[in-house]
């Protein structure tokens, strides 16, 4: 028997080391939340050891002294035994599916939370906390803060969604310098409880949103406003003070009528700003386009493709995976990029692009007055300059050729296939414009602008129709 025992507590050792290691696998690399499991489901050890014990009685004296083998009984355990905390891990994996909110798997419950309003300082920092929900953060000019919030719930049942929404309500503190809104009655954390929050505060008070998941929108507040958001749209309308927005994973930028700074941060789909007196930085990856128009100060942009500075915006501005356009830039204009067709119109300042792999279109609707560079690899170059212009220009085109509309401009032939142009054009006092490419080619197109016609004289008066003269009736 004290061999037998031996077998049955190694078995019990080992199966108990096989379920902790696939537990710790499973916390690394999938979605278990390892303490709340063992918090829940502890007594699957007691179960392990029972069924261990109850092998022992039923099988464990038919071997005896047992040799050392492994015996089908002990196959049969060791399966059951994975089997059981499968299924355990499944209702885990699948109280996730219904916290995300996966559709078809449990149903949504709301119910109206009441919060008191509370007096504060009109210049007052307000920090608004939450875990799930949307939150909708208006201007008010009394110095009050009124909440008005909604809490819904994901469960299998009417009944379980009461109990589980009772406790849950919305507070205003005072945390210290700063008032906080937050809700309470549960863990943030708890995905399957989310809080609505429609909120007016002092016009003047500087904000602060940190929340999870859901959509943030706020219009009409005078000072900063800093947003956080992991999953979720964020829209800013008419604010004046600086804006500071990050993404954690997923969602929206659109800010519109802001007079400050403007900084976007993380990971995201689209973005669009819409006239800003202040400047736009877009730091992260952003799968989405990135739209600006009219942004006083300029826009800088630093993702995984692109490195973009532009001093100053007067017209529109769009990049997305494989393109940039940009219209009416008044500053100067950097951009290093790969991979991305490029069109700039109408710049005012000087211009420096790097790129490969695509084209290059710079077309300029006055003449240009600062230096041109534009180096690209694998791709072609345009350049359209109006035929009023004066330039100096220097083309290396290697394995491709060059084409000039420019009279006294023509591109020679150097060894192989390679081609250069160099020159000036008109009074040469003004900008110099350097390209260089590989393979696709250089195109230095004349744009022609036409004057309107002259007036010519003003028509003559119409003459007046002379009336015929009746005949004298002569006398019989």
């Amino acid at each position: 028997m004290a061999r037998n025992a031996t077998r049955s507590s190694g078995l019990f050792s080992g199966l108990v080391l096989i379920s902790v290691g696939v537990l710790i696998l499973l916390h690394n690399y999938g979605r278990l939340e390892l303490g709340e499991f063992f918090r829940h489901w502890w007594p699957l050890l007691i179960i392990f050891w029972g069924l261990v014990k109850l092998y022992e009685r039923t099988v464990g004296r038919r071997f005896g002294g047992g040799s050392g083998g492994v015996t089908g009984g002990e196959v049969f355990l060791v399966l059951a035994m994975l089997a059981l905390m499968g299924i355990v891990v499944a209702k885990e994996y699948g109280k996730h599916a219904i916290e995300e909110g996966i559709p078809g798997l449990g149903d949504r419950y709301s119910f109206d939370i009441d919060v008191a309003p509370k007096t504060v300082p009109a210049n007052a920092h307000v920090l608004v906390r939450n875990g799930r929900g949307d939150i909708v953060v208006r201007s008010s000019d009394n110095a009050q803060i009124h909440v008005t919030a909604k809490k819904t719930v994901r469960t299998w049942s009417e009944s379980d969604a009461e109990r589980l929404a009772k406790p849950v309500s919305v507070e205003i503190i005072q945390n210290g310098d700063g008032i906080e809104v937050r809700p309470t009655g549960y863990d943030l954390s708890d995905s399957r409880i989310g809080v609505e929050m429609d909120l007016e505060i002092p016009k003047t008070a500087t904000l602060a949103v940190k929340t999870d998941k859901g959509d943030v929108t706020v219009s009409e507040i005078s000072a900063d406003v800093s947003i956080t958001d992991r999953i979720g749209d964020v829209e800013v309308r008419n604010a004046a003070g600086d804006i500071n927005i990050e993404l954690g994973n997923k969602g929206g930028v659109k800010l519109s009528e802001i007079k400050g700074n403007v900084k976007i941060s993380g990971k995201g789909d689209e973005i669009e700003v819409l006239n800003t007196s202040g400047s736009l930085t877009v730091d992260g990856d952003f799968y989405g386009p990135v739209r600006a128009d009219k942004v006083a100060k300029g826009v800088r942009i630093n993702g995984p493709k692109i490195d973009l500075t532009l001093t100053a915006l007067a017209g529109h501005l769009e990049a997305s995976t494989g393109n940039l356009d940009v219209i009416d830039s008044k500053g100067n204009l950097i951009s290093k990029t790969r991979d991305t067709e490029i069109n700039i119109e109408n710049p005012g300042g000087k211009v420096v692009l790097e790129n490969r792999n695509a084209p290059i279109t710079v077309r300029f609707s006055s003449t240009p007055k600062e230096d041109v560079q534009i180096t690209n690899s694998s791709a072609a170059i345009s350049v359209i300059i109006p035929g009023s212009s004066s330039f100096e220009v220097q083309a290396d085109c290697r394995n491709c050729s060059i084409n000039s509309e420019f009279p006294g401009l023509q591109a020679v032939r150097s060894t192989g296939e390679d081609s250069s142009l160099s020159g000036k054009y008109g009074n040469g006092r003004g900008p110099k414009i350097t390209l260089k490419t590989s393979y696709e080619g250089i195109s230095l197109q004349r744009m022609s602008i036409e004057l309107p016609p002259r007036p010519g004289a003003p028509p003559a008066p119409p003459s007046v129709p002379s009336v015929p003269k009746v005949p004298e009736e002569t006398e019989q």
